[in-house]
């Protein structure tokens, strides 16, 4: 009796006031300043969470029957696919009605929060002297051999939004992924970096001079950490990508996710987003002062966006040609 006891004692006070999310990051999107925020306001503890968008979504499906996560943040491919597997509920958060047409599914099972550009994050220091590379193709030449990294496109969204982006500028489509395979098996040779997850620090600490990812990591790096740091949108265009949450069917702190979701999606989790350098899918809490940290307008115009459904269709396609040519 008395071990029993001991095992329940054990258990925190505060238990139900808890909300499970998978892949809420700290060091990613600010995410660490949003759970405190989400704490502080709505007295709901969030832990950390560093799983990528394709652990997520695979963790989901394992936990169909008997769910952990109350809420899933992830690339917009990977919440396509969480609908279709059947693993999360419909939910219509604050400002539903303002996010845009092609950003949501219409009945709520995922919409996007925020949308981030792809490009180059370089530590300008770590480039032992040679120029800041400005294209895709600049990064298959021999001076920036063993400098730039990527993170793996058949696990991390990232990865994938990298390569839906080079093979477009390469002259593929979400049809043909050969151009991009192409340039896989070419970067291949000039010995690249290839984690799983997020590598902001590997950047920060020089270990990856130049890594192919999102415009608000490169300008926290610049903007919050105060580091030599450039952001490059490559000649040859890019893509934009929304990253989108939804509410997990059957959660065990279901409330507690959908006043998370509210949260994020209110004015004020929308203008920290957007303070985090990310673009808020609600426009409007975008400040004028957090606009210009980013670069200019005109630079963005090289940066498009997909079709989305299309780009979650032929994921899996790609990442098993990946997996079997490149790596």
């Amino acid at each position: 009796m008395g071990a029993a006891f001991a095992v329940v004692a054990a258990q925190p006070a505060f238990a139900e006031d808890v909300a499970i999310c998978y892949n809420c990051p700290p060091e990613w999107a600010d995410w660490g300043g949003q759970l405190k925020n989400i704490a502080r306001d709505l007295k709901i503890d969030v832990p950390q969470d560093n799983k990528n968008s394709g652990q997520t979504l695979s963790q989901l499906l394992a936990e169909k029957d008997n769910p952990v996560a109350d809420v899933a943040y992830y690339g917009v491919s990977f919440g396509i696919k969480a609908k279709e597997e059947g693993v999360v509920a419909d939910y219509k958060p604050a400002n539903f009605d303002k996010i845009p047409a092609g950003l949501k599914d219409e009945n709520g099972a995922w919409f996007a929060i925020h949308s981030g550009t792809i490009g180059l994050f370089v530590n300008t220091e770590a480039l032992g002297g040679a120029p800041v590379p400005q294209s895709w193709s600049d990064l298959l030449k021999p001076e920036y051999k063993g400098m730039v990294g990527y993170l793996d496109p058949s696990s991390a969204f990232v990865g994938y939004a990298g390569a839906v982006a080079i093979n477009r500028a390469m002259g593929g489509s979400l049809d043909d992924f050969t151009p991009g395979i192409e340039f896989f098996k070419k970067l291949k040779a000039n010995d690249p970096i290839v984690p799983k997850q997020t590598a902001y620090a590997r950047v920060l600490s020089g270990e990856i001079p130049i890594l192919i990812d999102y415009d608000f990591n490169a300008y926290r790096a610049k903007y919050k950490d105060e580091a030599s740091v450039a952001f490059v949108i490559p000649t040859e265009g890019t893509v934009a990508v929304p990253y989108v949450m939804s509410l997990v069917k059957n959660g065990p702190h279901a409330d507690n996710g959908k006043k998370v979701l509210d949260y994020v999606m209110s004015d004020a989790g929308q203008a920290h987003w957007a303070n985090a350098f990310l673009r808020p899918v609600i426009a409007s809490a975008m400040s004028p002062e957090a606009s210009e940290k980013f670069l200019p307008a005109a630079e963005y115009e090289r940066s498009q966006p997909v079709d989305y459904a299309k780009m979650a269709e032929v994921q899996a396609g790609f990442g098993e040609r990946y997996l079997s040519e490149v790596r």
